[in-house]
């Protein structure tokens, strides 16, 4: 199967501006780069999870899935398209949407139908088509019962539904999103995660979700975690959560429940350190109990 994304040997130094800079790099010192050597690949319907502490590197690679930002090195394709190619911009972000963590900035209308029609608008689509796609991405995050409501008067989780769905009626093969959950309670999370698996699942939307939510991570077929610009570890979530010492020291935390596996293991006990979920859990503790 075609990667529907290919990252090769990518590094990235953000550029200095001396007007904003106290203390400007000079050219023989210029800044160092954010991401170095980054090589990674994902496949159509797959649903990748990005870790890693502020500073890690893993906005600044999701920047680069749609053209936000452009290799300083290396090689970014999304769809066969290389992404420093600047005949390619429009047709890489038609195919990969972006959501971000703050729902208020993507949202721009005062009614949520014509928040999602904005961007098909935009690009010239017949009324018709239009409104076919505005009904079916509100019906594909749960929204459609709030397609009259005015967009400031919903929740956070709800907020970020509706800028899912603005996105979707660009038809995109790929949602990049960044921290999405992020200014959201513990339901509004949960809501977002619901959606993101079924758009997965269902629509065989290709997922990259930047996130510091263990538990949203291991939802996810596979997790990358990222430190100080590179990929440390990648694999399924079981397999990256059981190394539960090498995320500790690059400052991430872990499933609880993989943690209690992790001190039981630690204590003597002969126990399964690859455990994600609550009834995972149970289930052990309940062999463990005489």
């Amino acid at each position: 199967m075609e990667n529907i994304i290919n990252i090769e040997n990518l590094y990235y130094a953000y550029p200095v501006n001396d007007a904003l800079e106290e203390k400007p790099h000079p050219p023989e010192n210029p800044p160092p780069p954010v991401l170095k050597g980054v090589s990674l690949t994902v496949k159509p319907g797959e649903f990748v999870a990005v870790l890693g502490h502020n500073g890690s590197g893993k906005s600044t690679l999701a920047k680069h899935l749609n053209v936000i930002l452009i290799p300083t090195s290396g090689r970014v394709t999304v769809c066969g398209m290389d992404t420093s190619e600047e005949a390619n911009l429009y047709a890489i972000r038609e195919k990969v949407g972006m959501v971000f963590q703050n729902p208020d900035n993507q949202l721009v209308a005062t009614i949520v139908e014509e928040d999602v029609a904005f961007a098909p608008e935009n690009l010239g689509l017949p009324p018709a088509e239009i409104r076919e796609r505005v009904d079916h991405s509100l019906k594909s995050v749960g929204m459609y019962s709030f397609l009259r409501h005015a967009p400031h008067m919903l929740s956070g989780g709800q907020k970020q539904r509706i800028a899912i769905a603005g996105v979707l009626a660009m038809n995109p093969q790929v949602l990049v999103l960044d921290e999405p959950t992020a200014m959201l309670d513990p339901v509004g999370r949960k809501e977002i995660m619901r959606v993101l698996k079924k758009l997965n699942k269902e629509e065989n939307i290709t997922v990259v979700l930047i996130t510091h939510y263990m538990d949203e991570a291991s939802q996810a077929e596979r997790v990358i975690v990222m430190n100080e610009g590179t990929i440390i570890k990648q694999g399924a979530p079981k397999e990256v959560f059981s190394d539960v010492d090498l995320l500790k020291s690059v400052g991430l935390d872990v499933p609880q429940p993989t943690e209690l596996m992790h001190r039981l293991a630690k204590s003597g006990r002969n126990v399964q350190t690859d455990i994600l979920t609550v009834d995972e859990c149970v289930d052990v503790l309940k062999e463990l109990i005489p």
